[in-house]
């Protein structure tokens, strides 16, 4: 069974930028889906938003775009956008964790309502010819919430459900509940993908050894600390490229040219790379360390002299 692997959606980290970087200096991912689509009430559409889901700016990256919303007219509106640019599928995100999210009942906070997601699932199919797909935790007090939704999500023509295997309030904290994800296995007919701790070859191969009916993988945080690690498990592999830190330095000054002409000012950023290293450093040998030296960066110039020195130690280690 040949595996298809998905980049998970990270707010403020996996934007047009950032993949098309990566899909240039590392590879293995099959498809992107993007970071989440929300109009907070107005049916207008940010030009953020707009520029990451442009055509002309994925041109090499088959990419799912996606929205949060708990907005019936706001998904229709976004549902339309998206089928104008000429994507066949929107993804649903009830999977985001953070408070202000979840406390608008948004995200893993709308699972614990399956009247509101029927009654959304309801219009989107009778008023549009979008694909939907979803993006879900198990729930966001207890991992049961999501088996009251999936009888519900089986009477729709979903193409896909991707469950983080959390619930949204652990955030990103503590494991993943695998009993629990098998339970959605065992109780929806839908096309399931895996999400949750994919961080190495090794986890991956326990995963797949444990859920053998699954073949589309959902790689979030773990593709942002180990970029080689989509690559390393589509070619079987633990060895990382002898010339591992150069091309990783290759792909870091890619994104940090591109980042720093889009952002005014030295905070912006300095906020945004300091963002990456906080998954970049783990992939070197000491990731605390790695990871204060960037953060005692004051100005870009250190900033910059303090990537060379961690580059050219990693590259001599």
């Amino acid at each position: 069974m040949s595996q298809t692997l998905i980049s998970s959606p990270l707010q403020g980290f996996t934007d047009y930028k950032f993949r098309n970087a990566f899909n240039h200096f590392f590879g293995g991912i099959d498809t992107f889906y993007s970071p989440y689509i929300r109009l907070n009430g107005k049916l207008v559409i940010k030009n953020s938003y707009k520029k990451d889901i442009l055509l002309e700016n994925n041109t090499e990256l088959e990419v799912i775009p996606q929205i949060i919303t708990n907005d019936v007219e706001e998904f229709l509106f976004v549902a339309k956008y998206v089928r104008e640019l000429g994507y066949k599928e929107l993804n649903w995100n009830l999977g985001c964790p953070y408070p202000m999210v979840t406390k608008r009942g948004m995200g893993s906070g709308l699972i614990a309502d399956p009247e509101k997601i029927n009654s959304i699932l309801h219009k989107i199919h009778n008023e549009s010819d979008i694909l939907v797909s979803m993006k879900m935790r198990m729930g966001y007090e207890t991992p049961e919430e999501i088996l009251d939704v999936l009888p519900i999500l089986d009477t729709y023509p979903l193409k896909n459900i991707a469950i983080h295997a959390r619930i949204g309030k652990q955030l990103y904290k503590g494991g993943t509940n695998l009993e629990a994800f098998q339970k959605c296995l065992d109780n929806s007919k839908h096309k399931m993908y895996y999400n949750g701790d994919i961080t190495s070859v090794a986890a991956f191969k326990k995963l797949q050894e444990r859920f053998t009916s699954i073949d589309h993988w959902m790689i979030g945080r773990g593709l942002i600390a180990d970029p080689f690690l989509p690559s390393m498990i589509k070619n079987d592999t633990t060895e990382y490229p002898k010339n591992r830190f150069d091309i990783f330095n290759e792909f870091h000054d890619r994104i940090f040219t591109e980042y720093d002409a889009a952002l005014s000012g030295p905070t912006p950023i300095k906020m945004k790379m300091l963002g990456f290293w906080e998954y970049f450093s783990k992939s070197f040998s000491n990731p605390q360390k790695t990871y204060k030296k960037i953060k005692k960066a004051s100005n870009v110039k250190n900033y910059e002299i303090a990537v060379r020195e961690i580059f050219k130690e990693a590259k001599n280690g």
